[in-house]
């Protein structure tokens, strides 16, 4: 900062004194005390005899009176000048005009110009750095991946926790880095780049910062987004650059975050072949393995969209390894909790296995989130130390919203509400295979009335048949419960987005899991894009078959409608019991549910006192139905991908 306040107080010095210069030279000899005098008075005067004596120099004449005072005047090319002078007795000297060099002719007429450039450049550096350097007003061609030098990047893989697998991978990367002739004594070679794969959240930029923090080398970061310009070509230009740049700091890694940005498979945009983003991609495949090796540079990438990388992309040489960073399970929940809660002041009754335990599906991202949401609570509550108690309130937070204290409901609807809450809790307790019910409450939040929570006994990376038809039973649990006590006229529409996840649950098991006994294990529809509320395609159905697939739904919902509607007119007891208990305490937990269900009197929640605002303090909570109000909750559906597939855990709110 010093350097360029002294560097701007120079440039100015030097401007001003040129400015005087050519000031002095134009009117250094203009004397200030001569009177400058008309000609045509300066010819009376010479008539009159009044003028003792002049100095010719040029067309300037210089004089003096009588008097001895002095004046100027100037000579228009009066051809009779001399003789009226010599007429008159005034006594003449004269001067040869003074003579400029060319160089100084020249710099005076482009002074100017030359003064309004070195101000021009002067601006444009204190703007932009330079007119190409970074952020220049030339620098569009430049690359704007940001450099972090080895004494820059303080994250080692000690802080990269929950990623075991993914860690191993690019563990070789950090060993080559160091010792690069163990690998090349045995004829192997340094891998080009490296994909890391996986939802948002899961680690991959921490990752990559850990490999050049353990490696201790240059780290130069970038999004796939700035090299995508408005002006064709100029993405091209900035991979060049950036290579270049990634060459004289070799060995180093270069980092590009979102390559899915400017890795998209070519042919599909509407620009052709001459398509800016395309020629990025083009400049990028030829410097990661073109002609021209890049020794030392390690490209490693992160996205969540591999599926829409080009090929060409993905190939050995360029991407020799693709890192999938998952979801963690509880056992890297766990070691992620343990980082962030070292950051936080804890109590001594915190437990991570057991906040780990109630929160699968969590990224590594919403993690820290939960700690940041717990230390919140702590100090909104003017507390020393975050207990388990905030933890277990930030959990809840973020699976089901924030509490609406505020809201009014009419006592009826609030009983409605319960006896909906109930009518899952029970079917959901006596369902085979069902996730255990965990807590129930009719507290609301969001847009949610009701919730109804469950807590599953470990990870679930698949789906047996009879799961996910408990799962449709419980689901109608709460419009069955609201049927029974008020009557077919009196359902709300409490349970339309219950109604619209069962449907789609019972379509997937018959057009794309094969859990149908009558249409066999065939794929009948595929999702555009794989998500539970995107939209399906027939693959090649008949029109018969489609009218088959419907009946074949209709059955299925049909079947576990009935057996949920039985298990409530079973359990009729039980649900005025349950319902009794929500109006009382607002939220009932797994130990009082156990009670109701085992016919003893529920008792009072953990925590619980008559002025508490009926959370309670229990551990943690995984997926939820909740009865909403006609703005339902619509929510990602856990089970709308293969069943196979590992459960990404999703909270849901039914």
């Amino acid at each position: 900062m010093k350097n360029d306040m002294l560097k701007n107080v120079l440039i100015w010095t030097v401007v001003a004194m040129i400015m005087m210069s050519v000031f002095n030279h134009f009117g250094g000899k203009s004397q200030s005390s001569a009177t400058r005098l008309d000609y045509s008075d300066f010819i009376n005067q010479v008539h009159q005899g009044q003028i003792s004596k002049v100095s010719i120099e040029g067309s300037t004449i210089r004089g003096v009176y009588v008097s001895g005072d002095s004046f100027t005047t100037y000579n228009p090319g009066d051809p009779g000048l001399m003789g009226d002078l010599l007429d008159n007795q005034v006594k003449i000297t004269a001067q040869p005009p003074e003579e400029q060099s060319v160089l100084m002719q020249i710099f005076i007429s482009w002074f100017p110009m030359l003064l309004l450039i070195a101000v021009w450049i002067f601006f444009m550096r204190s703007v932009g750095g330079g007119m190409g350097g970074k952020g220049g007003p030339m620098s569009f061609g430049k690359s704007k991946a940001r450099m972090l030098t080895s004494d820059q990047v303080k994250v080692t893989l000690d802080d990269v926790a929950g990623a075991d697998e993914a860690k191993q991978e690019v563990g070789e990367i950090v060993d080559f880095l160091k010792d690069p002739t163990k690998y090349q004594n045995l004829g192997g070679n340094i891998p080009r780049g490296v994909l890391m794969v996986g939802p948002p959240g899961t680690g991959k930029t921490l990752l990559a910062k850990a490999i050049a923090g353990e490696a201790q080398v240059p780290f130069f970061t970038i999004s796939g987004s700035d090299f995508v310009e408005m002006f064709v070509g100029v993405g091209a230009s900035r991979v060049r650059d950036m290579f270049e740049q990634a060459k004289a700091h070799a060995p180093c890694i270069i980092f590009i975050d979102e390559i899915d940005a400017v890795g998209r498979s070519r042919g599909a945009g509407m620009g052709g072949g001459n398509d800016e983003r395309e020629q990025t991609l083009n400049q990028m495949l030829v410097e990661m393995d073109g002609f021209e090796g890049n020794e030392g540079v390690i490209v490693i990438a992160a996205t969540n969209r591999a599926d829409v990388l080009d090929p060409a992309l993905l190939r050995p040489g360029r991407f020799d390894r693709q890192v999938t960073v998952g979801l963690p399970d509880i056992r890297g929940r766990e070691q992620i909790l343990k980082v962030h809660i070292r950051k936080v002041p804890v109590a001594d009754d915190v437990n991570p296995a057991v906040i780990a335990r109630g929160t699968p599906g969590f990224s590594g991202a919403d993690l820290a989130n939960l700690v940041n949401e717990a230390a919140l609570f702590a100090a909104r509550n003017n507390e020393k130390l975050v207990t388990q108690a905030d933890f277990e309130k930030a959990k809840d937070k973020i699976i089901m919203g924030v509490e609406r204290k505020s809201m009014v409901m009419s006592e009826k609807e609030r009983r409605m509400t319960a006896y909906h809450e109930a009518g899952h809790a029970i079917v959901g307790y006596l369902v085979p295979e069902h996730d255990p019910v965990y807590k129930v409450s009719i507290m609301p939040r969001g847009r949610a009335l009701g919730v109804t929570m469950y807590l599953p006994e470990e990870d679930s990376y698949s789906y047996s048949k009879r799961k996910l038809e408990s799962q449709l039973s419980s689901l109608y649990g709460g419009r069955i419960a609201e049927e029974q006590i008020y009557g077919p006229d009196s359902v709300t529409t409490g349970a339309s987005n219950d109604i619209e996840r069962a449907t789609m649950l019972a379509r997937n098991m018959v057009t794309k899991w094969g859990l149908s006994d009558k249409l066999g294990p065939l794929m009948y529809e595929e999702d555009d894009n794989g998500s539970f509320m995107g939209t399906s395609r027939n693959a090649n159905v008949s029109g018969e078959i489609s009218k088959e697939i419907d009946m074949e739904i209709r059955a299925i919902i049909d079947r576990n409608y009935q057996r949920a509607e039985q298990i409530l007119k079973d359990n009729a007891d039980k649900l005025e019991v349950m319902t009794e208990a929500l109006m009382q305490y607002e939220t009932i937990d797994s130990d009082q549910i156990k009670n109701i269900m085992e016919g003893l009197p529920p008792g009072e929640p953990k925590g619980w006192t008559s002025s508490d605002d009926g959370a309670d303090s229990s551990s943690g909570d995984v997926s939820a139905q909740s009865q909403s109000g006609d703005k339902t909750d619509e929510v990602s559906d856990d089970l709308s991908g293969e069943v196979a597939a590992p459960d990404d855990g999703e909270p849901k709110l039914h």
